[in-house]
């Protein structure tokens, strides 16, 4: 029940924030095979409704991430999240420096998922779209350097030099 309800929640609030369906569709399809297994293992050990309230809530907590990140600028979000860490400072936090870590984070995400597809497409039309190897390598040996990229350019404005 609490699964429902909390499902429900997300879509009235999808439904307020006026997202568009596509948006909460693909972002849904992206975790169903993880929501599908995680459902199955719950029946397993728990029954039916430890399986339901596992996929409820990870829908539900998809969705909810869906609204906010289609709602909030991502300036705001690091606004609010070095505004928050501001009293760890005297614990030797540096709020500016996690709220960039936490940009490039939001950053790198798309950038590696857009990597993979590339690197998906190149397999592809080479005839390797099943070999595991044809796939993960070059997607691995590209996102290690575009972490080193994005390393040199933060260490070529003199940030994490100290």
């Amino acid at each position: 029940a609490s699964a429902a309800a909390f499902l429900a929640v997300g879509i009235a609030i999808s439904l307020l924030a006026r997202l568009d369906i596509r948006t909460t569709a693909g972002a849904l399809r992206g975790v169903l095979v993880v929501a599908i297994m995680f459902g199955a293992f719950q029946v397993w050990q728990q029954g039916l409704a430890g399986g339901a309230e596992v996929i409820g809530d990870l829908f539900a907590l998809v969705i909810l991430a869906t609204i906010f990140t289609a709602t909030t600028s991502i300036n705001d979000m690091l606004d609010t999240i070095t505004r928050w860490l501001q009293p760890y400072r005297r614990f030797g936090a540096n709020p500016d420096k996690i709220a960039l870590a936490f940009a490039l984070m939001m950053r790198s995400v798309p950038g590696t998922l857009e990597i993979a597809q590339e690197t998906r497409f190149a397999a592809k039309a080479r005839g390797l779209d099943r070999s595991s190897r044809a796939l993960l390598i070059p997607m691995v040996i590209r996102t290690v350097a575009r972490a080193h990229d994005t390393g040199a350019a933060l260490t070529a404005r003199g940030i994490g030099d100290e």
